[in-house]
């Protein structure tokens, strides 16, 4: 049994937060909406942390998963942030999608009072998270990982050290934009299928048992083409993502000419107020000129 702190229990941190609970941790949680922490507590037991700070007293690990670079700042460095209370040999975990960046600060903050550290955004969505079944990527210290793996397996498919700190957030920028150019290429391909005539179930069961198919594919085509977007990974959190994936290549020098086309077709699906549809929604734009 390990003592957490988990803070952040939105779409993705509820569920990982009861795999933990489940597989035995002693978990105690905190979300800036107090009436979230207390429905997970009753879903799954645990305590109730007032604040990061008091979440992180006593933790061995600590685990963060809030909205962005300043969010994660503020419930790790805050006048109640969880680094105050965290003693040497303890372990934060982020599993923010943020900045590679802040990724480095945090680690170099952690280090300096004997705190270990990871950046682990993970991918895989809601339903990977609430089926424990997410990719995480990871950098830091290789003997801090080997500590923390076998916990964050509570929630996991896969759990891989890439490099030291912020390799885990570069890695999650790579697996955005490999996302939003490929549900542009699907958006396009179903809707000629669609403008046809063609049986587009047919069509997405043949084609995704060639080089076509992808996860995209498989779980999202048939939506796609029924115009259901209700559901999944939100426009909002892409274009945040597609933002910080943006902003690193200009820094490095990386031309994201793509990335940056299906950045701005996500921001007219947010213009039309649909800001909480899931990703596979550009094919809207297509459908409903």
């Amino acid at each position: 049994m390990t003592r957490i702190g988990f803070i952040g229990l939105g779409v993705m941190g509820y569920p990982m937060a009861g795999h933990l609970a489940a597989a035995g941790h002693e978990v105690r949680v905190h979300n800036r909406t107090t009436a979230k922490a207390e429905a997970w507590l009753g879903d799954h037991g645990g305590t109730l942390a007032a604040s990061p700070r008091e979440a992180a007293e006593g933790a061995d690990i600590v685990m963060t998963i809030v909205g962005n670079d300043d969010d994660v700042r503020s419930v790790v460095f805050g006048d109640d942030g969880a680094l105050g209370t965290m003693a040497e040999s303890t372990v934060l975990i982020d599993h923010t999608t943020a900045s590679a960046d802040l990724a480095r600060e945090l680690h170099q903050r952690c280090h300096q009072v004997g705190v270990g550290f990871i950046d682990a955004p993970v991918s895989g969505g809601q339903a990977g998270a609430e089926n424990g079944a997410l990719t995480v990527m990871c950098g830091g210290d290789t003997e801090v990982f080997d500590r923390v793996a076998p916990v964050v397996d509570a929630y996991a498919v896969a759990v891989t050290l890439v490099g030291p700190a912020g390799s885990g957030q570069l890695t999650k920028m790579v697996n955005q934009l490999c996302i939003a150019g490929l549900v542009q290429g699907l958006s396009e391909g179903l809707h000629l299928g669609m403008k046809a005539g063609l049986d587009m179930d047919v069509v997405v069961d043949v084609i995704s048992k060639g080089a076509a198919g992808s996860w995209q594919m498989a779980n999202r085509g048939s939506t796609m083409t029924r115009g259901e977007f209700d559901f999944g990974f939100a426009v909002d959190w892409m274009r945040k993502d597609l933002g910080i994936a943006l902003t690193e290549g200009d820094r490095l020098g990386a031309r994201l000419p793509v990335a940056a086309l299906v950045d701005q077709f996500y921001a007219q699906v947010q213009a039309r107020g649909h800001n909480r549809w899931d990703t596979s929604s550009l094919i809207d734009l297509l459908t409903n000129p």
